[in-house]
C-alpha cells in the first residue's frame, strides 16, 4: 500500500494531491499484474478504464496493414496509458503491451469519474496530462513526417535529457531496436546516425550511457537539420 501511494503521489496524473485524496483514488483502483509480452489492451477495444504503471514498462503502439509496428509511447512507473478514450467516450486508439514484468493499477471509468466529480485539482491534473500527451504526439508526427533521421535522433536525445533532469548525459532505457521503432526508422540507420554524431563530436557513447558534448550542435540538428549530412 505504501509503495503504491508513493507512486501515485509522484505520478503525472495525481502528483500534488493530498494523502486523503490519494487513498480515495487508490480505493477505486484494481491491481493487475502483467508478465512480459502480455497484451494490456488492443486497438479498437472499448475504453472502459485506464491504467497507471506502478512497476515495469509498457509500450503503446500501432500496427500498419502490412504488419509494421510503430511505437507511440513507452510508459514507466507513474505514467498513465489509455486515459484519452476513457474521457472522450471512445475505444482505445492503439495497442498496449508489457515489455517487462509489470504491476498496473486499473481505474474503471465509471468509478473514477464519480470520484473526481467536484474535485477541481484532480480535474486540472487530468487536463494537463492529456494536453501534454497531445503535444508529445504532435511533436512525434512532425518528427516522423518532416525531419530526417539524424534530426529525429537529436530531438530524442535532447528530450531524454530534459526528462531525466540532466544537461550533459542520458541513460538509454530501451533497446536500440525499440528506439529506432519509436523514431520510425531501422536499427542500421539509427546506428549510422549515432556514428556520425560521434564523429562530429556531438556525443560520446559508452554502452547505454550517452554524454551530450555539443548541445548547441544537437539543438541545431534537432530543429533545423544543420551540421550533418543525411543518413
Amino acid at each position: 500500500m505504501g509503495e503504491i501511494i508513493d507512486i501515485l503521489s509522484k505520478s503525472q496524473l495525481f502528483g500534488g494531491l493530498c494523502e486523503i485524496h490519494l487513498k480515495e483514488i487508490r480505493g477505486v483502483a484494481i491491481e493487475k499484474n502483467a508478465d512480459k509480452d502480455n497484451i494490456i489492451y488492443l486497438d479498437g477495444d472499448e475504453g472502459n478504464g485506464f491504467y497507471l504503471v506502478i512497476r515495469g514498462v509498457i509500450k503503446v503502439y500501432k500496427m500498419s496493414p502490412e504488419g509494421k509496428e510503430q511505437i507511440l509511447h513507452i510508459a514507466k512507473a507513474g505514467e498513465t496509458i489509455g486515459a484519452v478514450p476513457v474521457f472522450s467516450g471512445k475505444s482505445y486508439p492503439a495497442n498496449a503491451q508489457a515489455i517487462a514484468k509489470s504491476l498496473l493499477l486499473y481505474f474503471p471509468k465509471d468509478k473514477f469519474i464519480s470520484l473526481i466529480t467536484g474535485n477541481p485539482p484532480l480535474t486540472m491534473n487530468i487536463l494537463a496530462i492529456l494536453s501534454m500527451r497531445l503535444r508529445e504526439f504532435t511533436v512525434q508526427v512532425e518528427n516522423l513526417s518532416l525531419k530526417e533521421i539524424p534530426s529525429r535522433l537529436a530531438a530524442y536525445l535532447l528530450y531524454q535529457s530534459q526528462k531525466q533532469g540532466e544537461t550533459d548525459h542520458i541513460t538509454l532505457d530501451m533497446k536500440k531496436s525499440q528506439i529506432s521503432n519509436l523514431l520510425g526508422t531501422g536499427p542500421e540507420s539509427l546506428s549510422r546516425a549515432m556514428g556520425l554524431m560521434k564523429e562530429q563530436k556531438m556525443i560520446e557513447v559508452k554502452g547505454s550511457n550517452i554524454r551530450l558534448i555539443n548541445l548547441q550542435a544537437l539543438e541545431d540538428l534537432a530543429y533545423y537539420g544543420k551540421n550533418m549530412n543525411s543518413v
